[in-house]
């Protein structure tokens, strides 16, 4: 039981330095599409999507492949594509993380929050 937390920090230490980036911009997307399902009246910008992508300097592509590897995990694979085990994994992070900032919180402060985080990418529906 106690090298469980060991381990895990090893191989967090052996994820190569762009994984690191890329978790955070699945975090990210999957708040922004969580709170397009959650909150009331918002929708997601996905042309910022693409930007920020862009931003944080990830491959061609990737927004499209998290996007699917969302769909995927969320309806049970009966929507989006199988990503690879690690999209899967970080995905599952994300949302595990995700799931329990709205437990803490209650779902109404919750999606106050993501409206100030997230305001380049999800807006009030028109």
């Amino acid at each position: 039981m106690r090298r469980t937390p060991l381990l895990f920090g090893l191989v967090l230490l052996a994820t190569p330095a762009q994984a690191g980036s890329r978790s955070e911009y699945v975090t990210m997307m999957l708040q922004a599409f969580a709170a397009k399902v959650e909150c009331p009246g918002t929708d997601v910008v996905y042309q910022d999507l693409l930007q920020k992508a862009q931003e944080m300097q990830q491959p061609d592509g990737t927004t499209e492949q998290v996007r699917k590897a969302i769909a995927y995990v969320h309806t049970g694979g009966k929507m989006g594509e199988r990503p690879d085990n690690a999209l899967m994994q970080e995905v599952a992070i994300a949302t595990r993380t995700t799931d329990l900032d709205q437990r803490r919180v209650g779902m109404t402060t919750w999606c106050e929050t993501q409206k100030a985080k997230l305001a380049g990418f999800i807006r009030a529906k028109n």
